[in-house]
């Protein structure tokens, strides 16, 4: 049988007309590209002498390399402690104790439900409240309690996610070499499962680094609310927006490939100690 679960293999007229398809909206695409570039050359958008205070030491200096340290700073920072409490909710939801996966897992459906954007500006009127944190930091906590809760709980739907994914054969062998449950989840199961998940996670980094530009509404002076910044004292607001998405896209992609490199070299050191072991194995097996 040629066909997989959910379809059949197309045969030669779909692929021809799945290539034609493929053809007719790049043609559409492109052809949208070109029809916005005219509009904005009809309307001055492409002029030369909106595009060069863009490339001054000022703007850069001034406003996109400390936004970007913002932005950095904030994405920095959530994303190691959205790790730490993805970690810490996703042992909790493989608890043996009920009690402990029913807490966990409301909490982590709770803050996965709520928007990023509403977090932040929860914690931003209600910390001065409290009176812990100083109002000039305060944009920056009311930044990183959003994204840490949001993405951490997305972390710990992978760790959940990842450590069912694991063959049976994992936990059984952990609890033959007299390993407890907790101990066979935090030192066998989670490792191998964050690995398995590390395609998932890149993706939610680039996530975390993308949302840091909600700060601008809560006045964190992170890339985006620079460039707004720039672009409203020069009058090119769309450019400097333009330039701002163009550094982001570049950070992504970064981000992209580095967790693919990451990915990579780990499951070949896996692979390879695997190998490694498996002869020794089968010598003790042969000797008992």
């Amino acid at each position: 049988m040629s066909g997989s679960v959910l379809f059949d293999a197309p045969g030669p007229r779909a692929r021809r007309r799945m290539v034609w398809v493929n053809v007719v909206a790049t043609v559409v695409v492109v052809g949208l590209g070109v029809y916005a570039l005219v509009l904005l050359d009809r309307k001055g958008q492409l002029d030369a002498d909106l595009w060069r205070p863009l490339f001054t030491a000022n703007a850069w200096e001034n406003f996109f390399l400390p936004g970007l340290k913002q932005t950095l700073i904030a994405a920095g920072l959530s994303i190691v402690t959205a790790g730490v409490f993805g970690i810490v909710f996703g042992l909790g939801r493989l608890s043996a104790s009920r009690t402990v996966r029913t807490l966990s897992g409301g909490i982590v459906e709770f803050f996965r439900a709520v928007p990023v954007l509403i977090m932040m500006v929860f914690f931003y009127m209600a910390i001065p409240r409290l009176d812990l944190v100083s109002p000039k930091d305060l944009p920056l906590v009311a930044v990183v309690l959003g994204l840490t809760l949001y993405n951490g709980s997305v972390f710990a739907e992978l760790v959940r996610s990842g450590v069912h994914s694991l063959p049976r054969g994992q936990r059984e062998a952990a609890l033959a070499i007299g390993l407890r449950r907790s101990q066979s989840l935090r030192l066998v199961e989670v490792p191998q499962a964050i690995i398995a998940m590390l395609p998932a996670i890149a993706s939610q980094l680039v996530v975390i680094l993308k949302d840091t530009a909600l700060g601008a509404i809560i006045t964190y002076p992170e890339l985006l609310a620079a460039a707004r910044r720039f672009g409203s004292g020069n009058g090119n607001i769309l450019q400097a927006l333009v330039v701002a998405a163009v550094v982001f896209i570049l950070i992504n992609w970064l981000l992209t490939r580095l967790a693919e490199a990451l990915a990579g070299r780990v499951g070949r050191r896996t692979a390879g100690r695997a190998r490694a072991e498996a002869p020794s194995l089968a010598v003790a097996t042969a000797q008992d």
